[in-house]
């Protein structure tokens, strides 16, 4: 499962801040109580683990059944907005929404049964923010990219890439790519390919500040790649890339013109909202 626990603090998304296991609430980040519709519209609900419990939307043609309304469908239409809607109703199958102030998650995306099909679940309490949100949004985008069946094969035996829950890294994939550039240099202290410990995550992240843009980032080469694309997205090419292995993870991405193609698309929809020149 590939989770977004927090928000690089970059210029476009200033409401947003830096930590490891905690979200603070700034202006205009707040909880968002009242906004879900209720259970007696016909929405399941389902126990879970980030968000205490979750309203549970199919995803039909890029559309949710049943309809929602409020900031349940204004996430979701902004989502709408950062994938495109085709790819909505090809890859999505799933929208799970909860209302969790205390959860240190924003979003997460997963594998459904069908693994060419994901299912995003977003956490209202953090999504006010509309930068942040987008900047979140952003990073989950990311995951599927570098995830999906394009990029992973699913029925290798033995992996001698990058072994994931989503299959092996294929050698040409993103993934791969980015992984031995950028983290074939370290040694056994760098955590592994399906890390999850915040503390480890930091240790390394103190270690080599340099190299990530954000701590988050260092909790695996899966968050670190997708971080450094949603940074790539938001913020301006680094105007000397040998300056740091952060400014290079973010020049990586033009090595490949169908993402640049997608960053331009990102900046010229929401120019407005982050306040950026697409």
């Amino acid at each position: 499962m590939a989770k977004r626990l927090v928000i690089v603090a970059l210029s476009v998304v200033a409401a947003a801040v830096v930590a490891i296991g905690a979200i603070v609430f700034l202006p205009g980040i707040l909880p968002a109580q009242g906004d879900r519709p209720t259970a007696g519209d016909g929405i399941t609900t389902e126990d879970d683990d980030d968000f205490g419990s979750v309203d549970i939307y199919r995803v039909v043609d890029g559309a949710l059944e049943p309809a929602a309304s409020g900031l349940t469908q204004d996430v979701w239409d902004t989502f709408v907005r950062v994938v495109t809607p085709d790819f909505a109703a090809e890859v999505m199958s799933q929208y799970r929404v909860g209302d969790a102030p205390d959860s240190d998650t924003l979003a997460y995306v997963y594998q459904d049964d069908d693994p060419d099909r994901w299912i995003l679940a977003t956490n209202l309490a953090t999504s006010q923010d509309k930068p942040s949100l987008i900047a979140t949004l952003v990073h989950e985008y990311a995951h599927i990219l570098t995830l999906d069946g394009t990029q992973m094969d699913r029925a290798a035996g033995s992996c001698p890439t990058i072994e994931l829950s989503e299959g092996c890294a294929l050698d040409d994939s993103y993934l791969r790519s980015f992984e031995q550039q950028f983290w074939a240099g370290y040694d056994d202290s760098a955590p592994t390919p399906d890390n999850s410990d915040s503390d480890v995550a930091y240790d390394f992240y103190l270690a080599h500040e340099e190299d990530f843009v954000s701590d988050y980032a260092a909790t695996n080469v899966v968050e670190d790649i997708a971080e450094s694309f949603m940074t790539f997205v938001l913020e301006d090419r680094p105007a000397d890339a040998t300056a740091s292995v952060s400014a290079a993870k973010i020049d990586f991405f033009w090595n490949y013109p169908e993402l640049e193609a997608i960053r331009e698309r990102i900046r010229t929809e929401f120019a407005d909202d982050l306040g950026i020149n697409p």
